[in-house]
């Protein structure tokens, strides 16, 4: 009976650990790729819905930047610039200006309280 028991609570213990792995390599999910002469990063930016893909995305209208898409089911922006003129870091800063989360830094607090309510997600 004790033997039972042992065995139902290492499973519970694997069970757990395995989605506690899983989640946290779900979190950082930054790559970074050149080709072309540009270079293509991805990364995770929290956000909810239509309204949040066309901030998050307008917040990339900027100078070396090529093409920006962010998923809006797996959370994850795919950003392709010239590295000459705009650093990963830049990018994750001008989306977390626009009130959004992302790998690197928190969102702006008055841009977050500023967003329209469908776009207010749980932050990090």
């Amino acid at each position: 009976m004790k033997t039972i028991k042992i065995i139902k609570l290492l499973c519970l213990v694997f069970i757990i650990a395995s989605c506690r792995s899983n989640a946290e390599s779900k979190i950082s999910t930054s790559t970074l790729t050149a080709a072309d002469g540009l270079t293509t990063a991805t990364f995770k930016v929290w956000g909810n819905c239509g309204m949040c893909k066309e901030t998050i995305e307008s917040s990339m209208k900027t100078d070396g930047i090529s093409v920006a898409d962010w998923n809006k089911e797996t959370k994850i922006i795919t950003v392709s610039f010239d590295d000459k003129k705009i650093t990963p870091d830049q990018i994750q800063k001008n989306i977390a200006s626009v009130g959004y989360d992302n790998e690197k830094y928190k969102g702006d607090d008055k841009a977050y309280s500023e967003l329209p309510e469908c776009c207010i997600y749980k932050r990090k």
